[in-house]
Protein backbone atom coordinates (compact mmCIF):
# COMPACT_ATOMS: atom_id res chain seq x y z
CA UNK A 1 0.00 0.00 0.00
CA UNK A 2 1.57 3.07 -1.53
CA UNK A 3 0.89 6.13 0.91
CA UNK A 4 -0.43 8.06 -2.21
CA UNK A 5 -3.59 5.27 -2.08
CA UNK A 6 -4.16 6.52 1.44
CA UNK A 7 -5.41 10.37 0.27
CA UNK A 8 -9.12 10.81 0.54
CA UNK A 9 -9.33 14.14 -0.56
CA UNK A 10 -6.67 15.11 -3.04
CA UNK A 11 -7.55 18.55 -3.78
CA UNK A 12 -10.13 21.30 -2.06
CA UNK A 13 -10.55 25.36 -3.26
CA UNK A 14 -11.12 28.01 -1.12
CA UNK A 15 -8.79 26.88 1.61
CA UNK A 16 -6.93 29.97 3.34
CA UNK A 17 -3.51 29.96 4.43
CA UNK A 18 -3.07 32.10 7.50
CA UNK A 19 1.15 32.73 8.85
CA UNK A 20 2.38 34.76 11.66
CA UNK A 21 3.22 38.28 10.07
CA UNK A 22 2.38 37.43 6.54
CA UNK A 23 -0.80 38.46 4.65
CA UNK A 24 -3.32 35.74 4.39
CA UNK A 25 -3.75 33.61 1.46
CA UNK A 26 -6.87 32.34 -0.46
CA UNK A 27 -6.16 29.42 -2.98
CA UNK A 28 -6.37 25.57 -3.78
CA UNK A 29 -4.77 23.05 -1.62
CA UNK A 30 -3.24 19.90 -2.78
CA UNK A 31 -1.81 16.76 -1.46
CA UNK A 32 0.32 14.38 -2.65
CA UNK A 33 2.45 11.62 -1.91
CA UNK A 34 4.94 13.56 -0.57
CA UNK A 35 3.78 17.02 -0.12
CA UNK A 36 1.32 19.34 0.78
CA UNK A 37 1.03 22.42 -1.96
CA UNK A 38 -1.43 25.15 -1.53
CA UNK A 39 -1.13 27.85 -4.49
CA UNK A 40 -2.69 31.53 -4.86
CA UNK A 41 -5.87 31.91 -6.50
CA UNK A 42 -5.10 35.12 -7.68
CA UNK A 43 -1.97 35.00 -9.61
CA UNK A 44 -0.65 31.73 -8.71
CA UNK A 45 2.52 33.98 -7.68
CA UNK A 46 2.09 32.79 -3.98
CA UNK A 47 2.84 29.47 -3.05
CA UNK A 48 3.39 26.70 -0.32
CA UNK A 49 5.42 23.38 -0.73
CA UNK A 50 5.31 21.81 2.38
CA UNK A 51 7.06 18.22 2.90
CA UNK A 52 4.75 15.27 5.04
CA UNK A 53 8.22 14.57 6.67
CA UNK A 54 8.29 18.04 8.23
CA UNK A 55 5.26 17.48 9.81
CA UNK A 56 5.70 17.28 13.51
CA UNK A 57 1.84 17.22 14.75
CA UNK A 58 -1.64 18.77 13.75
CA UNK A 59 -4.86 20.20 15.42
CA UNK A 60 -7.79 20.30 14.27
CA UNK A 61 -11.29 22.53 15.31
CA UNK A 62 -14.32 23.23 14.13
CA UNK A 63 -16.96 26.31 14.27
CA UNK A 64 -19.72 25.70 11.93
CA UNK A 65 -18.84 24.06 8.92
CA UNK A 66 -15.77 25.33 8.90
CA UNK A 67 -12.95 23.45 9.49
CA UNK A 68 -9.69 24.63 10.78
CA UNK A 69 -6.10 22.56 11.04
CA UNK A 70 -2.93 24.02 12.45
CA UNK A 71 -0.08 22.23 11.66
CA UNK A 72 3.34 22.36 13.59
CA UNK A 73 6.49 22.28 11.73
CA UNK A 74 9.62 20.20 12.87
CA UNK A 75 11.64 23.75 11.30
CA UNK A 76 9.43 25.33 14.31
CA UNK A 77 7.05 26.92 11.81
CA UNK A 78 3.43 26.90 12.44
CA UNK A 79 0.83 27.07 9.82
CA UNK A 80 -3.21 27.22 10.13
CA UNK A 81 -5.50 26.61 7.13
CA UNK A 82 -9.14 26.87 6.96
CA UNK A 83 -10.61 24.44 4.81
CA UNK A 84 -14.86 24.70 4.20
CA UNK A 85 -16.52 21.81 4.74
CA UNK A 86 -15.95 19.16 7.51
CA UNK A 87 -15.56 16.23 5.66
CA UNK A 88 -12.92 17.83 3.53
CA UNK A 89 -10.70 18.88 6.96
CA UNK A 90 -11.25 15.97 8.46
CA UNK A 91 -10.06 13.89 5.21
CA UNK A 92 -7.17 16.26 4.51
CA UNK A 93 -6.63 15.85 8.32
CA UNK A 94 -6.58 12.10 8.10
CA UNK A 95 -4.55 12.11 4.95
CA UNK A 96 -1.70 14.11 6.23
CA UNK A 97 -1.43 11.73 9.47
CA UNK A 98 -0.82 8.97 7.01
CA UNK A 99 2.64 9.88 7.13
CA UNK A 100 3.00 7.93 10.46
CA UNK A 101 3.41 4.72 8.51
CA UNK A 102 6.92 3.62 5.99
CA UNK A 103 7.51 0.81 3.99
CA UNK A 104 10.66 -0.98 5.50
CA UNK A 105 13.15 -3.48 3.63
CA UNK A 106 14.41 -5.33 6.77
CA UNK A 107 13.43 -8.54 5.35
CA UNK A 108 14.29 -7.94 1.53
CA UNK A 109 16.32 -11.09 1.69
CA UNK A 110 13.86 -13.21 4.13
CA UNK A 111 16.46 -13.20 7.27
CA UNK A 112 14.49 -11.44 9.95
CA UNK A 113 11.09 -13.44 8.83
CA UNK A 114 10.92 -16.27 6.38
CA UNK A 115 7.20 -16.04 6.13
CA UNK A 116 6.57 -12.17 5.14
CA UNK A 117 7.42 -10.55 2.33
CA UNK A 118 10.85 -8.30 1.59
CA UNK A 119 8.10 -5.27 1.80
CA UNK A 120 6.27 -4.47 4.62
CA UNK A 121 4.54 -0.87 6.21
CA UNK A 122 5.21 -0.26 10.04
CA UNK A 123 5.01 2.68 11.87
CA UNK A 124 7.24 5.75 11.29
CA UNK A 125 8.71 6.03 14.62
CA UNK A 126 9.98 2.73 14.60
CA UNK A 127 13.15 1.99 13.39
CA UNK A 128 14.39 -1.38 11.78
CA UNK A 129 16.37 -2.30 15.06
CA UNK A 130 13.16 -1.95 16.73
CA UNK A 131 11.77 -4.62 14.46
CA UNK A 132 14.47 -6.73 14.53
CA UNK A 133 14.57 -7.01 18.33
CA UNK A 134 10.35 -7.80 17.90
CA UNK A 135 10.87 -10.29 15.64
CA UNK A 136 12.82 -12.25 18.17
CA UNK A 137 9.72 -11.60 20.25
CA UNK A 138 6.93 -12.81 17.79
CA UNK A 139 6.83 -16.56 16.62
CA UNK A 140 8.42 -17.33 13.84
CA UNK A 141 9.52 -13.27 13.34
CA UNK A 142 6.42 -12.19 12.36
CA UNK A 143 6.39 -8.65 13.82
CA UNK A 144 2.93 -6.35 13.97
CA UNK A 145 2.38 -5.30 10.55
CA UNK A 146 -0.02 -2.85 8.84
CA UNK A 147 -2.86 -4.91 7.26
CA UNK A 148 -5.48 -2.32 6.43
CA UNK A 149 -5.90 1.46 6.79
CA UNK A 150 -9.48 2.60 7.53
CA UNK A 151 -9.83 5.74 5.11
CA UNK A 152 -12.97 6.81 7.10
CA UNK A 153 -11.38 7.76 10.41
CA UNK A 154 -7.22 6.94 9.97
CA UNK A 155 -7.99 3.62 11.88
CA UNK A 156 -5.34 0.71 11.51
CA UNK A 157 -5.74 -2.94 11.79
CA UNK A 158 -2.12 -5.01 12.38
CA UNK A 159 -1.09 -8.80 11.95
CA UNK A 160 1.11 -11.15 13.75
CA UNK A 161 2.13 -13.91 15.36
CA UNK A 162 1.82 -14.36 19.05
CA UNK A 163 4.61 -13.01 21.31
CA UNK A 164 6.66 -15.45 23.13
CA UNK A 165 6.61 -14.84 26.70
CA UNK A 166 6.46 -18.28 28.04
CA UNK A 167 5.93 -19.22 31.81
CA UNK A 168 8.03 -16.61 32.96
CA UNK A 169 6.13 -13.81 31.25
CA UNK A 170 8.94 -12.29 29.28
CA UNK A 171 8.66 -8.86 28.13
CA UNK A 172 9.51 -7.09 24.99
CA UNK A 173 9.82 -3.25 25.56
CA UNK A 174 10.36 -2.99 21.82
CA UNK A 175 7.37 -4.74 21.05
CA UNK A 176 5.10 -2.71 23.21
CA UNK A 177 6.79 0.61 21.82
CA UNK A 178 5.51 -0.80 18.57
CA UNK A 179 2.02 -1.83 19.31
CA UNK A 180 1.91 1.82 20.96
CA UNK A 181 3.08 3.65 17.72
CA UNK A 182 -0.18 2.74 16.16
CA UNK A 183 -2.42 4.39 18.70
CA UNK A 184 -3.80 8.06 18.38
CA UNK A 185 -3.45 10.61 21.16
CA UNK A 186 -5.90 9.43 24.04
CA UNK A 187 -7.37 6.17 21.62
CA UNK A 188 -7.16 2.98 23.18
CA UNK A 189 -6.73 -0.27 20.91
CA UNK A 190 -8.02 -3.96 21.14
CA UNK A 191 -5.67 -6.97 20.15
CA UNK A 192 -7.83 -9.59 18.89
CA UNK A 193 -6.48 -13.05 19.67
CA UNK A 194 -8.38 -15.73 17.33
CA UNK A 195 -7.67 -18.65 20.19
CA UNK A 196 -9.99 -19.24 23.29
CA UNK A 197 -8.44 -17.94 26.61
CA UNK A 198 -7.05 -20.90 28.05
CA UNK A 199 -5.60 -22.04 24.54
CA UNK A 200 -3.24 -18.88 24.29
CA UNK A 201 -2.75 -19.61 28.22
CA UNK A 202 -1.48 -23.44 27.65
CA UNK A 203 0.35 -21.90 24.48
CA UNK A 204 2.97 -20.05 27.49
CA UNK A 205 3.88 -23.80 28.58
CA UNK A 206 5.49 -24.15 24.73
CA UNK A 207 7.17 -20.93 24.96
CA UNK A 208 4.28 -18.83 23.41
CA UNK A 209 1.30 -17.02 25.22
CA UNK A 210 -0.19 -13.83 24.79
CA UNK A 211 0.45 -9.88 25.74
CA UNK A 212 0.07 -8.84 29.34
CA UNK A 213 -2.65 -6.29 30.26
CA UNK A 214 0.08 -4.58 32.76
CA UNK A 215 2.48 -4.51 30.03
CA UNK A 216 0.03 -3.02 27.42
CA UNK A 217 -2.06 -1.18 29.05
CA UNK A 218 -3.97 0.62 26.18
CA UNK A 219 -5.01 -2.06 24.90
CA UNK A 220 -7.60 -4.53 25.73
CA UNK A 221 -7.28 -8.13 24.72
CA UNK A 222 -10.73 -10.24 23.47
CA UNK A 223 -10.26 -13.94 22.57
CA UNK A 224 -12.32 -15.40 20.22
CA UNK A 225 -11.75 -18.78 19.21
CA UNK A 226 -11.41 -20.37 15.69
CA UNK A 227 -10.25 -23.71 14.74
CA UNK A 228 -8.09 -24.80 13.09
CA UNK A 229 -6.09 -27.79 11.45
CA UNK A 230 -7.11 -31.35 11.79
CA UNK A 231 -10.42 -29.91 13.38
CA UNK A 232 -11.20 -28.05 10.24
CA UNK A 233 -10.21 -30.94 7.39
CA UNK A 234 -12.26 -33.34 9.75
CA UNK A 235 -15.29 -30.97 9.48
CA UNK A 236 -14.65 -30.47 5.50
CA UNK A 237 -14.39 -34.49 5.45
CA UNK A 238 -18.18 -34.71 7.29
CA UNK A 239 -19.28 -31.95 5.28
CA UNK A 240 -18.35 -33.58 1.45
CA UNK A 241 -19.63 -37.12 3.02
CA UNK A 242 -22.99 -35.28 4.12
CA UNK A 243 -23.50 -34.17 0.25
CA UNK A 244 -22.81 -36.94 -0.93
CA UNK A 245 -25.19 -38.62 0.57
CA UNK A 246 -27.91 -40.23 -1.92
CA UNK A 247 -30.25 -41.72 0.61
CA UNK A 248 -32.51 -38.99 0.14
CA UNK A 249 -33.57 -38.79 3.68
CA UNK A 250 -33.76 -35.15 4.69
CA UNK A 251 -33.75 -35.82 8.38
CA UNK A 252 -30.47 -37.84 7.69
CA UNK A 253 -29.11 -35.56 5.56
CA UNK A 254 -29.68 -32.26 7.97
CA UNK A 255 -28.50 -34.41 11.13
CA UNK A 256 -24.65 -34.88 8.81
CA UNK A 257 -24.66 -31.74 8.17
CA UNK A 258 -24.97 -30.53 11.55
CA UNK A 259 -22.57 -32.98 12.97
CA UNK A 260 -19.63 -31.51 10.04
CA UNK A 261 -19.97 -28.20 12.10
CA UNK A 262 -18.76 -26.33 9.31
CA UNK A 263 -21.17 -23.35 9.52
CA UNK A 264 -20.20 -23.26 13.11
CA UNK A 265 -16.55 -22.61 11.77
CA UNK A 266 -18.42 -20.00 8.83
CA UNK A 267 -19.83 -18.31 11.98
CA UNK A 268 -17.04 -18.23 14.30
CA UNK A 269 -15.10 -16.68 11.46
CA UNK A 270 -17.58 -14.07 10.39
CA UNK A 271 -18.59 -13.29 13.73
CA UNK A 272 -14.72 -12.30 14.46
CA UNK A 273 -14.61 -10.20 11.46
CA UNK A 274 -17.01 -8.46 12.02
CA UNK A 275 -15.59 -7.27 15.35
CA UNK A 276 -12.67 -6.31 14.28
CA UNK A 277 -14.27 -4.43 11.72
CA UNK A 278 -16.37 -3.28 14.29
CA UNK A 279 -13.73 -1.71 16.65
CA UNK A 280 -12.19 -0.02 13.60
CA UNK A 281 -15.07 1.67 11.84
CA UNK A 282 -17.76 2.29 15.06
CA UNK A 283 -15.33 2.37 18.10
CA UNK A 284 -12.44 4.48 16.67
CA UNK A 285 -9.92 1.83 17.50
CA UNK A 286 -6.98 0.20 16.08
CA UNK A 287 -6.57 -3.18 16.26
CA UNK A 288 -3.82 -6.23 16.24
CA UNK A 289 -5.20 -9.70 15.44
CA UNK A 290 -3.41 -13.07 15.78
CA UNK A 291 -3.74 -16.29 17.18
CA UNK A 292 -0.04 -18.58 17.31
CA UNK A 293 1.62 -18.26 14.26
CA UNK A 294 -0.78 -15.66 12.68
CA UNK A 295 -1.00 -17.25 9.18
CA UNK A 296 -4.39 -18.89 8.70
CA UNK A 297 -7.26 -18.07 11.15
CA UNK A 298 -5.57 -14.19 12.02
CA UNK A 299 -5.60 -13.63 7.81
CA UNK A 300 -9.01 -14.98 7.63
CA UNK A 301 -10.51 -12.60 10.20
CA UNK A 302 -7.80 -9.37 8.70
CA UNK A 303 -9.14 -10.04 5.07
CA UNK A 304 -12.78 -10.64 5.94
CA UNK A 305 -12.85 -7.46 8.17
CA UNK A 306 -11.58 -5.69 4.67
CA UNK A 307 -14.32 -7.07 2.73
CA UNK A 308 -16.70 -5.50 5.29
CA UNK A 309 -14.80 -2.32 5.66
CA UNK A 310 -13.47 -1.63 2.39
CA UNK A 311 -15.54 -1.08 -1.27
CA UNK A 312 -12.63 -1.19 -3.43
CA UNK A 313 -11.98 -4.73 -1.99
CA UNK A 314 -15.20 -5.75 -3.36
CA UNK A 315 -14.32 -5.18 -7.25
CA UNK A 316 -12.46 -8.28 -9.35
CA UNK A 317 -8.97 -5.66 -8.85
CA UNK A 318 -9.28 -5.34 -5.67
CA UNK A 319 -10.15 -8.80 -4.50
CA UNK A 320 -7.22 -9.99 -6.31
CA UNK A 321 -4.91 -7.47 -4.40
CA UNK A 322 -6.50 -8.79 -1.40
CA UNK A 323 -5.82 -12.50 -1.59
CA UNK A 324 -2.38 -11.18 -2.78
CA UNK A 325 -1.33 -8.70 -0.08
CA UNK A 326 -3.10 -10.80 2.65
CA UNK A 327 -2.59 -14.48 1.78
CA UNK A 328 0.22 -14.72 -0.68
CA UNK A 329 2.47 -12.10 0.72
CA UNK A 330 1.23 -12.44 4.57
CA UNK A 331 2.47 -16.00 4.37
CA UNK A 332 -0.60 -19.15 4.04
CA UNK A 333 1.13 -22.23 3.30
CA UNK A 334 -1.07 -22.61 0.70
CA UNK A 335 1.34 -25.65 -1.05
CA UNK A 336 0.80 -27.61 2.76
CA UNK A 337 -3.15 -26.57 3.67
CA UNK A 338 -4.12 -27.29 0.42
CA UNK A 339 -2.11 -30.85 -0.56
CA UNK A 340 -5.24 -32.42 0.09
CA UNK A 341 -8.83 -32.44 0.22
CA UNK A 342 -12.00 -34.20 1.36
CA UNK A 343 -11.05 -37.49 0.30
CA UNK A 344 -7.84 -38.42 1.34
CA UNK A 345 -6.93 -40.82 3.64
CA UNK A 346 -3.48 -39.51 4.31
CA UNK A 347 -5.02 -36.80 6.72
CA UNK A 348 -1.01 -35.16 7.12
CA UNK A 349 -1.47 -32.51 10.63
CA UNK A 350 -0.45 -29.32 8.14
CA UNK A 351 -3.94 -30.20 6.03
CA UNK A 352 -6.71 -27.78 6.55
CA UNK A 353 -9.27 -26.12 4.38
CA UNK A 354 -8.27 -22.55 5.59
CA UNK A 355 -8.61 -20.48 2.31
CA UNK A 356 -11.95 -22.52 1.21
CA UNK A 357 -13.46 -21.59 4.69
CA UNK A 358 -12.56 -17.65 3.64
CA UNK A 359 -13.63 -18.15 0.46
CA UNK A 360 -16.81 -19.44 1.78
CA UNK A 361 -17.19 -16.88 4.01
CA UNK A 362 -17.31 -14.09 1.01
CA UNK A 363 -19.40 -16.31 -0.51
CA UNK A 364 -21.64 -16.13 2.16
CA UNK A 365 -21.32 -11.93 2.49
CA UNK A 366 -21.79 -11.78 -1.07
CA UNK A 367 -25.21 -13.13 -1.07
CA UNK A 368 -26.32 -11.32 1.08
CA UNK A 369 -25.36 -8.34 -0.33
CA UNK A 370 -25.67 -9.58 -4.19
CA UNK A 371 -25.77 -6.43 -5.25
CA UNK A 372 -22.17 -4.78 -4.01
CA UNK A 373 -19.52 -7.32 -5.40
CA UNK A 374 -18.15 -6.44 -8.81
CA UNK A 375 -17.62 -10.13 -9.26
CA UNK A 376 -19.86 -13.17 -9.52
CA UNK A 377 -20.00 -16.98 -7.33
CA UNK A 378 -17.86 -18.26 -10.21
CA UNK A 379 -15.17 -16.53 -10.07
CA UNK A 380 -14.40 -17.64 -5.83
CA UNK A 381 -15.40 -21.17 -6.86
CA UNK A 382 -12.41 -20.72 -9.28
CA UNK A 383 -10.18 -19.61 -6.71
CA UNK A 384 -10.90 -22.41 -4.81
CA UNK A 385 -10.25 -24.87 -7.64
CA UNK A 386 -6.86 -23.33 -8.38
CA UNK A 387 -5.65 -23.36 -4.81
CA UNK A 388 -5.95 -26.88 -4.64
CA UNK A 389 -4.73 -27.93 -8.28
CA UNK A 390 -3.90 -25.58 -11.08
CA UNK A 391 -1.72 -24.99 -14.24
CA UNK A 392 -1.00 -21.93 -12.71
CA UNK A 393 2.07 -20.67 -10.44
CA UNK A 394 0.07 -18.00 -8.59
CA UNK A 395 -0.53 -20.77 -5.44
CA UNK A 396 2.52 -22.68 -5.48
CA UNK A 397 4.70 -22.21 -2.78
CA UNK A 398 4.09 -21.96 1.29
CA UNK A 399 5.67 -18.20 1.21
CA UNK A 400 6.68 -15.57 -0.89
CA UNK A 401 10.58 -16.51 0.07
CA UNK A 402 10.00 -20.19 -0.99
CA UNK A 403 8.53 -18.95 -4.48
CA UNK A 404 11.57 -17.00 -5.36
CA UNK A 405 13.94 -19.64 -4.55
CA UNK A 406 11.60 -21.98 -6.90
CA UNK A 407 11.99 -19.18 -9.65
CA UNK A 408 7.98 -19.35 -10.20
CA UNK A 409 7.55 -16.09 -11.91
CA UNK A 410 10.32 -16.84 -14.59
CA UNK A 411 9.12 -20.50 -14.72
CA UNK A 412 4.95 -19.99 -14.35
CA UNK A 413 2.28 -18.15 -15.39
CA UNK A 414 0.50 -16.18 -12.48
CA UNK A 415 -3.60 -16.80 -12.64
CA UNK A 416 -4.27 -13.24 -12.29
CA UNK A 417 -2.84 -12.47 -15.71
CA UNK A 418 -4.88 -15.17 -17.08
CA UNK A 419 -8.49 -14.20 -15.21
CA UNK A 420 -7.71 -10.13 -16.07
CA UNK A 421 -7.61 -10.80 -19.95
CA UNK A 422 -11.11 -9.60 -20.99
CA UNK A 423 -12.84 -12.76 -22.43
CA UNK A 424 -12.11 -14.33 -19.61
CA UNK A 425 -12.81 -11.60 -17.40
CA UNK A 426 -16.58 -10.74 -18.65
CA UNK A 427 -16.93 -14.64 -17.12
CA UNK A 428 -16.86 -13.35 -13.20
CA UNK A 429 -18.50 -10.25 -13.72
CA UNK A 430 -21.66 -9.86 -11.17
CA UNK A 431 -24.80 -8.40 -13.61
CA UNK A 432 -26.45 -6.98 -10.43
CA UNK A 433 -23.22 -4.71 -9.16
CA UNK A 434 -23.77 -1.05 -8.61
CA UNK A 435 -20.98 0.61 -6.51
CA UNK A 436 -21.81 0.52 -2.75
CA UNK A 437 -19.05 2.96 -0.99
CA UNK A 438 -20.68 2.09 2.28
CA UNK A 439 -19.50 -0.51 5.02
CA UNK A 440 -21.34 -3.44 5.07
CA UNK A 441 -22.51 -5.49 8.02
CA UNK A 442 -23.29 -9.46 7.26
CA UNK A 443 -25.73 -11.32 9.23
CA UNK A 444 -24.27 -14.52 11.49
CA UNK A 445 -27.88 -15.66 12.66
CA UNK A 446 -28.09 -19.25 11.93
CA UNK A 447 -30.73 -18.74 9.33
CA UNK A 448 -28.48 -16.15 6.98
CA UNK A 449 -25.82 -18.91 6.51
CA UNK A 450 -26.80 -21.50 4.12
CA UNK A 451 -24.62 -24.44 2.51
CA UNK A 452 -22.14 -23.11 -0.22
CA UNK A 453 -24.08 -25.16 -2.85
CA UNK A 454 -22.25 -23.95 -5.79
CA UNK A 455 -18.91 -25.76 -4.04
CA UNK A 456 -20.17 -28.50 -1.97
CA UNK A 457 -23.40 -30.11 -4.15
CA UNK A 458 -22.00 -28.99 -7.70
CA UNK A 459 -21.48 -32.47 -8.66
CA UNK A 460 -24.23 -34.51 -7.51
CA UNK A 461 -26.95 -31.98 -8.18
CA UNK A 462 -28.21 -30.46 -11.57
CA UNK A 463 -27.65 -26.43 -11.75
CA UNK A 464 -29.49 -26.17 -15.16
CA UNK A 465 -32.86 -24.25 -13.10
CA UNK A 466 -30.02 -21.68 -11.37
CA UNK A 467 -28.09 -21.68 -14.58
CA UNK A 468 -30.85 -20.36 -16.72
CA UNK A 469 -32.54 -18.19 -14.08
CA UNK A 470 -28.78 -16.36 -14.13
CA UNK A 471 -29.10 -16.04 -17.56
CA UNK A 472 -32.48 -14.66 -17.77
CA UNK A 473 -31.44 -11.90 -15.42
CA UNK A 474 -28.38 -11.05 -17.56
CA UNK A 475 -30.76 -10.91 -20.58
CA UNK A 476 -33.21 -8.65 -18.74
CA UNK A 477 -30.78 -6.24 -17.58
CA UNK A 478 -28.93 -6.35 -21.17
CA UNK A 479 -32.43 -5.48 -22.42
CA UNK A 480 -32.63 -2.23 -20.64
CA UNK A 481 -29.13 -1.65 -21.47
CA UNK A 482 -29.63 -1.13 -24.99
CA UNK A 483 -33.29 0.52 -24.39
CA UNK A 484 -31.25 2.89 -22.01
CA UNK A 485 -28.92 3.49 -24.80
CA UNK A 486 -31.75 3.95 -27.34
CA UNK A 487 -33.37 7.04 -25.28
CA UNK A 488 -30.10 8.13 -24.76
CA UNK A 489 -29.70 8.91 -27.96
CA UNK A 490 -33.16 10.01 -28.51
CA UNK A 491 -32.25 12.63 -25.92
CA UNK A 492 -29.00 13.79 -27.90
CA UNK A 493 -30.82 13.59 -30.98
CA UNK A 494 -33.37 15.95 -29.53
CA UNK A 495 -31.23 18.50 -28.01
CA UNK A 496 -29.57 18.73 -31.77
CA UNK A 497 -33.25 19.56 -33.27
CA UNK A 498 -33.51 21.87 -30.49
CA UNK A 499 -30.28 23.82 -31.10
CA UNK A 500 -31.14 23.85 -35.06
CA UNK A 501 -27.58 21.39 -35.30
CA UNK A 502 -29.45 17.95 -35.86
CA UNK A 503 -32.66 15.62 -37.73
CA UNK A 504 -34.29 13.19 -36.31
CA UNK A 505 -32.95 9.63 -37.14
CA UNK A 506 -34.34 6.47 -35.98
CA UNK A 507 -31.69 5.40 -33.00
Amino acid sequence: MEFAELIKTPRVDGVILSRPFLPRVEGTLCLTGHHLILSSRQDNSEELWLLHSNIDTIDKRFVGTLGTITIKCKDLRIIHLDIPGMEECLNIASSIETDEWRLSYINKDFTVCPSYPPIVMVPKSIDDEILKKVATFRQGGRFPVLSYYHKKNGMVMMRSAQPLTGTNGRRCKEDEKLINATLRAGKRGYIIDTRSANAAQQARTKGGGFEQEAHYPQWRRIHKSIERYHILQESLIKLVEASNDQSHNMDRWLSKLEASSWLTHVKEILTTACLAAQCIDREGASVLVHGSEGIDSTLQVTSLAQLILDPQSRTINGFEALIEREWLQAGHPFQQRCAQSAYSNSKQKNEAPTFLLFLDCCWQIQRQFSCSFEFNEQFLIVLFEHAYASQFGTFLGNNENERRKLKLQQKTVSLWSWINRPKELEKYFNPLYEANSLVIWPSVAPQSLQLWEGVFLRWNRSSKYLDDAWDEIIHIIESNKDLQAKVNALRRQLTELQTGDGELKSP
